[in-house]
């Protein structure tokens, strides 16, 4: 149920979910309060502005992504572990396994295991019922790496954690049955502060190997470019707005999380 709940009640957080609530409540006030319905019309406009704001989702996105920058060249480890989230279940009509935005954190995984980094490629996460279903991903993501020349014997699964507490606990498991201690971590950039806290808290020592960076040296410089580029990061984006519901949501996820004493 907590699951569940994790999924749904922060969808009327985001600058969508409720910019739509404020629109219901100005629809039901409409005739009898009507300065209620104004001001959640006008609220609701300006979280749509400001969440698709390439100004906004560029910086908000930032303080996430750049807290983790990683070391060059990283270290080496006893284990790359690579958390899902990125890929897309065979299912018809898809001839193969899709790679999702989020994709580059396997594919960044196999190339850290051909660079010698580490003996062993972790893969962890299942999936869950309700959002699609299909085979465990650490399973899909294990055949993307195969792909990419990592042997499979050199890969391990956890194919059933549906969260990043999870992931972290049954990476704990795994590593400890087999002696090892220190991992390169790799995740989305927006989503490794929340991953190394809740891997720190299983006592794991834990590297950031970040990639999946949406904000790059270029897009900063964009912001103070030319007139152009300025009007258009000004101009609401739906990419945008999906880039601040990610970043809040991560957010939001370091406040439960450490609530729950997760992290």
């Amino acid at each position: 149920m907590f699951l569940f709940f994790s999924k749904l009640l922060p969808l009327f957080v985001y600058p969508l979910g409720l910019a739509c609530v404020l629109m219901l409540v100005a629809l039901v006030t409409l005739w009898r309060r009507p300065r209620i319905a104004t001001l959640s019309l006008a609220i609701a406009l300006i979280l749509l502005l400001v969440g698709g704001n390439g100004v906004a989702a560029t910086y908000l996105v930032r303080s996430l992504e750049w807290q983790n920058l990683p070391s060059s060249p990283l270290p080496d480890a006893d284990a790359i572990v690579v958390l899902g989230g990125g890929i897309k279940p065979q299912i018809s009509p898809r001839p193969w396994v899709d790679v999702a935005e989020a994709g580059d954190r396997v594919l960044y995984g196999a190339r850290l295991f051909r660079e010698g980094k580490a003996p062993l490629v972790i893969l962890s996460g299942g999936r869950i019922d309700w959002k699609g279903g299909g085979p465990a991903e650490s399973a899909d993501m294990a055949k993307i790496a195969t792909a990419l020349g990592v042997p499979e014997s050199a890969i391990l699964q956890d194919p059933t954690s549906l969260n990043t507490y999870e992931n972290a606990v049954n990476v704990r498991k795994i590593l400890q049955e087999r002696g090892l201690r220190r991992i390169l971590l790799v995740t989305s950039a927006m989503h490794m502060p929340r991953s190394l806290l809740i891997f720190a808290k299983q006592g794991i020592e834990s590297i950031a190997a970040p990639t999946d960076f949406l904000v790059t040296e270029q897009d900063m410089r964009e912001l103070s470019g030319s007139t152009e580029s300025t009007l258009l990061n000004w101009i609401p984006d739906a990419d945008r707005l999906q880039q601040v519901s990610r970043a809040i949501k991560e957010y939001i996820g370091i406040v439960i999380y450490r609530l729950r004493g997760w992290l």
